[in-house]
């Protein structure tokens, strides 16, 4: 297939690449990339994207891997979903997936709309964290208003408002489409408007994970957010502290419920990686973020008696050092090319049980091509699991992508999550967070 766009005046042309995750067709940045199964554009978005100038290319959704590892060339994503069942597609659910962790704007056409002017529709600016089946009509002028949101945003350019990508579907929430029972979700008024405020509690918690990823020449990263219930019990962040470090961490809160999530929203406030006094600042090491954020939560006096995990490091991003901390948390994982994978163990007990722990930090030199791995105990299935007299064991599944980018590595384990049969009660929130120094 051969598919062309104008930027300027020219001809962008995109040809078939190779493999997927080859990237040769896509060497150049692209405003608009249209995932279609469809031979051709619509007339009238052919039109609007000439008409405005603006640099698109026509994709098959079969081939959307070939610019996956590349989402810095990528403006924003339309994706045609006509004739599409949105909420049982695997295939459109991990695209919609991967373009959330890569935070690239998406608009989801669902439907044609056979009236003049107003021609499509599309999933709502108000639910777009989720696939609704009900849409509303825009006219071609509105879709221009969208792309011009999600290009703004993606440039960094100052219109006041930000875009966002659908979110996956929750994992509890999958399995409430498809009960193991057999027997039908429950229904009734008071039903729906408790699954309203709940969605609406997880669109705000969202709104508390970054809203883009530091990547940059030197380094990119990957994360994965899958709640068990419409909230999580999960939290994670990823912050430039200033021009040569970073500092990140994922936080559990034990279980899964509404309790845990509310907790994750004081721990994302009560987690501090720097210290500002009048004109200078201090960045805190990893165990003092810990020891600070330990005193915070035992502080509270939780009723519940909630207590938390966490691992926070810090990147020198100048001299490739990593330290972090951690607090009863699953141990990060270091994969170097050649190697085995590496367990990074550091000592330190649950937040929120003693006022007065202490912990501990290590560091380690990080080499171009690593890769780190920082995950929720709702991943540790997958990755792997300590036995008695083995040590700890690695899962086939991961012991196979130990050789891959840390975007294929979090993109595959994501699939294994939302793909596998598990029961009620092995739910657990997931999440996933990656950088490899290239």
């Amino acid at each position: 297939m051969h598919t062309e766009g104008r930027t300027d005046g020219k001809a962008f042309h995109m040809g078939k690449t190779g493999s997927a995750g080859n990237t040769e067709g896509l060497t150049t940045f692209t405003d608009v990339v249209y995932l279609s199964d469809k031979a051709d554009l619509p007339a009238e978005i052919r039109r609007l994207f000439r008409h405005k100038k603006v640099s698109f290319c026509l994709l098959p959704l079969d081939r959307y891997d070939e610019i996956r590892n590349r989402p810095d060339l990528v403006g924003t994503v339309l994706v045609d979903a006509v004739g599409l069942d949105i909420a049982q597609d695997r295939r459109l659910s991990r695209i919609l997936e991967s373009l959330e962790r890569d935070n690239i704007g998406v608009i989801l056409l669902t439907r044609r709309i056979r009236r003049p002017v107003r021609s499509f529709s599309l999933v709502s600016s108000e639910s777009s964290f989720s696939m609704p089946g009900t849409v509303e009509s825009i006219s071609v002028d509105d879709l221009w208003a969208r792309i011009r949101i999600n290009l703004a945003d993606r440039k960094h350019e100052n219109v006041g408002i930000t875009a966002k990508p659908p979110a996956p579907i929750s994992l509890a929430e999958k399995l409430r489409k498809n009960p193991a029972d057999g027997q039908p979700p429950a229904e009734g008024p008071s039903v729906d408007s408790l699954k309203e405020q709940l969605r609406l509690a997880g669109l705000l918690q969202r709104d508390f994970l970054p809203s883009h990823l530091p990547n940059s020449p030197e380094i990119r990263w990957a994360a994965t957010f899958l709640p068990a219930e419409w909230v999580s019990g999960d939290i994670y962040d990823i912050a430039r502290i200033d021009e040569q470090h970073v500092g990140f961490y994922v936080a559990d809160a034990v279980g899964h419920s509404m309790p845990a999530a509310l907790l994750t929203i004081f721990i994302k406030q009560a987690l501090q990686m720097r210290q500002t006094i009048d004109n200078t600042y201090r960045i805190f090491p990893p165990a003092e973020v810990m020891r600070n954020l330990n005193q915070k939560i035992a502080g509270q006096k939780l009723s519940g008696h909630q207590f938390v995990t966490c691992c926070y490091c810090l990147l020198n991003l100048k001299t490739r050092q990593l330290t972090l901390a951690r607090a009863g948390h699953p141990y990060p994982i270091l994969l170097r090319q050649g190697e085995p994978p590496q367990q990074l163990e550091t000592r330190g007990t649950l937040l929120g049980v003693f006022e007065s722990a202490e912990f501990v930090q290590q560091s380690v030199q990080l080499q171009p091509g690593d890769r780190l791995l920082l995950y929720s105990d709702g991943a540790e299935s997958l990755i792997g699991q300590l036995r008695d007299k083995e040590g700890f064991h690695y899962t086939d599944e991961f012991l196979a992508l130990t050789d891959a980018s840390i975007t294929e590595i979090v993109d595959r384990l994501t699939e294994i999550a939302t793909d596998r049969e598990v029961k009620p009660a092995e739910i657990d929130d997931l999440t996933i967070i990656g950088l490899q120094l290239l």
